[in-house]
């Protein structure tokens, strides 16, 4: 059995570890891709507005660039003055023309002798020699001054040639009948149809062209001089000039194609920088909460906000870096602190700005605004019980990154004006908007995480919900015994810093299983006590069952896990006393089996269920006091715990003997104030 136990705590091991590595190297992965690793953050200005940046410095020979909209005027320019298109002269299209032609007109006819063919065949030899163009092209050449000439391309070198001196198809076909000697066959030979002879000779050479257009463009130079490296190239509290603001779009571009250059060392550098700051959170969770590193909902939830937002920023880094103030980087240490506790949230906040200023521009201000809006957003949102705490929480987070931006803005620079602020203001409004989607993104945390938060348990708490009512009208004692269990739980939790609304959640439906066969425990009955007709094995297992009963009732009404393992655990793996001894002294001689009468627990493995256990037991054991003194209250009080305590109860628990000692204190003062009791009077001496 020794070593099945631990055969099974290495294999629990291991798969923890796996799962472990698992998510972080997803969560890596993850962030190293959604980050903006082609470009580095490119700086942004205001024009004729001071630079609010640090000092910036040129980290080599840079060329000034041009401005976009001057480049393109030159170039159109420079093209409407030099460009020439070219055509291809094709010297066989005329003679296959000429030739159709005179083989079928060639003979004359009746009307048309043969020799007023062949002068316009003669004449159609003199208009392809020249050139036809395609008519489209010729007319919109005559319509555009600046392409008055193209360059034409025979079968040796292109020469220039005047588009006025070539013929279109429809000039083509009206110098055909100019000869004086065809005037009077020329309405005959019109009706030969002789425009299908006219093909244009000429035609558009794209390739040239586009080699000459490029040619040209690669005179007009880009760039207007050259910054030398050291050179300042603007100071915190300049003026971004129309100059100067040329002078940072250059050394944006300049950045930019160098990291691109090594776009494998910055994919590597980045994925450096995000394992250290994920492998220093693994470190703090290992020192301060390893607990959480054997609860994989936990984990889980840590390592997705931790994921999350870093690919939020990222993504609007890519797309407009002056919003990157709009990302509700606070809703991460406000979940972590209502569902897990205050040290976690702050150390997964510092690890989500982390990693999030290696992708913006401004790191130190985006780092110091970050922090203190997250400290606010913990200090403020201890417990999400009310709507109200929400607004308030980011009325104060919204107010946090308005002072502390503003501060440090300020000290970067003295002559900062409130139209520079002004977009990072709105900004930190729509990041308070948004800060207010936490409370309906809670229930989806909770179901996506088996998390419950205070407001779930707010819910559960409501003695009008079903199961309750229920409770309190089938068993009426039971209901009023976990309503003092609660009280007296709560009252316990707070003292010594437990969860004080979960263990009084547990409280009131650790005993629902009581229902099933309420007349069979004391304080549902009235008079009639069923057990004496029955073996103390069959009244044991009446009473055990309300455990394994109440858990069936929990899942019917969908309770959460978190509550049900109170109906497990407030007995733990105890024995059913009265029932066992009655067995035992009725069978003094016999061996006897406790299995029947122990309950199947498990113990309680949490500060809160130890609380519980202790005040359930106190609170129905209190019932059978015969007087109530504070000697009494306090004798069963102390026997009771330390009973539990002697039988290893809380062997699996965090709970301390500070702890138990101010649990004793909390009963024994409540169950005073409880039932009354009262100082005893001395007797008057005779």
């Amino acid at each position: 059995m020794a070593m099945e136990n631990v055969k099974t705590s290495e294999t629990t091991s291991l798969r923890r570890f796996l799962y472990t590595a698992a998510l972080v190297i997803a969560t890596m992965v993850l962030i190293v891709l959604a980050m903006p690793n082609t470009e580095q953050p490119r700086l942004t200005y205001v024009i004729n507005e001071p630079w609010i940046s640090a000092q910036l410095i040129s980290p080599g020979e840079i060329l000034i660039q041009k401005d976009a909209k001057q480049v393109e005027q030159e170039q159109h320019e420079a093209l409407r003055n030099e460009y020439m298109p070219y055509y291809r002269y094709d010297e066989n299209i005329g003679e296959r023309q000429v030739k159709a032609f005179l083989e079928k007109y060639g003979e004359g006819s009746k009307d048309v002798s043969a020799y007023c063919i062949h002068l316009v065949a003669e004449e159609m030899k003199k208009i392809y020699a020249i050139g036809i163009m395609p008519q489209m092209d010729y007319s919109q050449m005559l319509d555009q001054d600046s392409l008055t000439s193209i360059m034409l391309v025979t079968q040796k070198e292109g020469e220039r040639c005047m588009v006025k001196e070539l013929y279109s198809l429809k000039g083509a076909y009206e110098a055909l009948f100019t000869d004086k000697r065809l005037d009077g066959v020329r309405h005959l030979l019109q009706q030969m149809n002789i425009n299908q002879y006219l093909h244009p000779n000429i035609k558009y050479d794209e390739q040239r062209s586009e080699q000459a257009k490029q040619d040209i463009l690669a005179t007009i130079p880009t760039n207007s001089g050259v910054m030398k490296q050291g050179q300042e190239i603007i100071n915190r509290g300049d003026i971004v000039t129309e100059e100067r603001a040329r002078m940072i779009d250059s050394y944006n571009n300049f950045v930019t194609s160098k990291s691109g250059e090594s776009l494998y060392l910055t994919n590597l550098i980045q994925m450096c920088y995000v394992m250290l700051i994920v492998f220093t959170f693994l470190m703090y969770m290992r020192l301060f909460r390893r607990d959480y590193l054997e609860k994989p909902r936990s984990l889980s939830m840590a390592f997705t906000l931790i994921t999350l937002f870093p690919i939020m920023v990222s993504l609007v880094m890519r797309f407009d870096p002056s919003n990157v103030y709009i990302v509700p980087l606070c809703v991460a240490p406000m979940f972590i602190r209502v569902f897990l506790d205050s040290r976690t949230a702050f150390a997964t906040h510092i690890t989500i700005v982390l990693i999030c200023s290696a992708t913006v521009g401004e790191k130190f201000e985006f780092f110091t605004v970050q922090v203190v809006a997250g400290l606010v957003a913990i200090s403020a949102l201890r417990e999400l019980s009310k709507r109200s705490q929400l607004f308030a929480s980011s009325f104060f987070i919204f107010l946090s990154y308005v002072i502390s931006y503003t501060v440090v803005k300020y000290l970067g620079n003295n002559d900062m004006t409130f139209e520079a602020l002004q977009h990072s203001y709105l900004c930190f409004a729509a990041n308070g908007v948004l800060l207010l989607l936490t409370y309906p993104l809670m229930f989806l945390v909770e179901k996506m995480f088996g998390f419950i938060s205070a407001v779930t348990l707010f819910e559960l708490s409501d003695t009008n919900r079903n199961l309750l009512r229920r409770l309190s009208e089938v068993a009426p004692g039971t209901f009023q015994h976990s309503i003092m269990v609660g009280n007296l739980a709560a009252a316990i939790a707070s003292e010594i810093g437990a969860k004080s609304l979960l263990v009084r959640t547990g409280a009131l439906y650790h005993d629902i299983g009581k229902m099933v066969h309420p007349v069979f425990f004391t304080e549902n009955q009235s008079g009639v006590n069923p057990h004496t007709r029955l073996q103390p094995q069959d009244s044991a297992r009446i009473i055990i069952g309300h455990v394994t009963e109440g858990l069936k009732i929990a899942e019917k009404n969908d309770i959460p896990d978190v509550i049900r393992v109170f109906i497990q655990t407030h007995h733990g793996k105890g024995l059913a006393k009265y029932f066992y001894t009655t067995y035992k002294n009725a069978h003094p001689d016999e061996e006897i089996d406790d299995t029947p009468f122990r309950y199947p627990g498990p113990n309680p493995f949490s500060l809160e269920q130890a609380i519980l256990m202790m005040a359930d037991a106190v609170e129905a054991a209190s019932r059978s006091l015969k007087e109530y003194t504070e000697e009494s209250i306090q004798t069963l009080v102390n026997n009771i715990i330390d009973g539990q305590l002697k039988e290893g109860y809380f062997q699996e628990c965090p709970i301390t003997f500070r702890d138990i000692a101010t649990a004793k204190r909390v009963l024994i003062e409540r169950l005073k104030t409880m039932h009354h009791t009262r100082i005893q009077y001395p007797e008057l001496k005779k």
